[in-house]
């Protein structure tokens, strides 16, 4: 009986650490993003301004606000895109809204858009 009871709790602590991202993404389903799930603590878009475009590395300077989700101060700093077409529309001196967030121990732009 203990191991089951064992069994249970560590299986609802994978889970519970795992779905975390997932229960928050449903918070934001209607987000206008992507299609793709984010956690609700990415989707607040951060202004910001192109300094540089690196398209050979997928890779685009921002000076930008205070990044919130990653509890990040306004500064200067490269971003890798994860999706490169995003940088096809940019150009040095844009004002844009991003979301980023860390993956794979590197700062990437989930989202971008021009702010208005």
């Amino acid at each position: 009986m203990k191991t089951e009871i064992n069994a249970l709790l560590m299986a609802a602590a994978l889970f519970a650490g795992s779905s975390g991202v997932a229960m928050a993404a449903s918070d934001v389903q209607t987000s206008t993003l992507s299609e793709t799930a984010m956690p609700a603590v990415s989707a607040k878009l951060t202004s910001g301004e192109v300094r540089k475009i690196d398209t050979e590395q997928g890779k685009l300077t921002i000076k930008h606000e205070a990044i919130e989700n990653l509890q990040m101060p306004g500064m200067t700093m490269v971003f890798k895109a994860t999706d490169p077409a995003m940088l096809e529309k940019m150009q040095v001196g844009d004002k844009i809204k991003f979301a980023a967030e860390k993956s794979n121990g590197a700062l990437v732009i989930t989202a971008i858009e021009a702010a208005m």
